[in-house]
């Protein structure tokens, strides 16, 4: 049986608190972070590998239509058929070039630059939308949640604590931030309660990974 361990969120009053600033409409703002519950071994909290297949897709053209042009060129040269005019001119501006020339270097760099970021893209996962969610015993199956419908899960969550009359909810891959308008009750108590229903419901998602939450309470803009 697993054990939950919430750290208390802290407290913080805005500048504004009290109405002497800030557009004179008091705010309240709160930070916290929580343990995910670790039921399932907690299996499955690697981020998913994106396919990758625009990059893909792009670099194999670009490589088969350079590879074939090429191809073509040497036949038709072993055929005794004459090389074309633009591998002529790029071999006799080869041959007069030194290695150290500018262009020369701008096309280095571009070739490394294009290099190192093919590479980023096959060692990193991507897929930031999705968060991972725990997996089975066995990790054979793994689920992910896209961000967008967490935030709107905790959005409604939200819409029902007492006293909020709109809230707007973000999450991120590593923090989950809330900022709502109360226009009723006491600013610190609907923080308080807006504290706990989002790590509830952040709770109830069953993520692998620890999100922190951070909430921001103020009152509507007087007109």
């Amino acid at each position: 049986m697993s054990e939950e361990h919430t750290s208390p969120p802290t407290l913080e009053k805005g500048p504004g608190a009290g109405g002497e600033d800030d557009g004179g409409f008091e705010q309240t703002r709160s930070a916290g972070a929580f343990e995910a519950d670790d039921h399932g071994g907690g299996r499955g909290a690697g981020r998913f590998w994106s396919a990758r297949r625009v990059p893909a897709a792009i670099l194999a053209l670009v490589l088969l239509g350079a590879s074939g042009l090429l191809l073509y060129d040497v036949a038709s040269v072993r055929a005794g058929r004459q090389a074309m005019a633009w591998r002529k001119a790029i071999a006799d501006k080869l041959a007069a070039t030194s290695l150290d020339s500018a262009w020369v270097l701008a096309a280095g760099a571009v070739a490394v630059v294009l290099g190192l970021w093919l590479l980023v893209l096959a060692l990193t996962p991507g897929t930031r939308r999705l968060l991972p969610l725990r997996g089975d015993s066995g990790g054979v199956v793994r689920a992910g949640l896209d961000r967008d419908a967490a935030a709107l899960i905790l959005r409604d969550r939200a819409q029902e604590v007492s006293g909020v009359q709109s809230v707007r909810v973000d999450v991120g891959r590593r923090k989950v931030r809330a900022r709502a308008q109360a226009h009723f009750r006491d600013l610190d108590a609907v923080r308080a309660d807006l504290d706990a229903a989002l790590q509830n419901g952040i709770r109830s998602l069953g993520l692998a990974r620890r999100l922190g939450l951070s909430v921001h309470v103020r009152r509507p803009k007087k007109r």
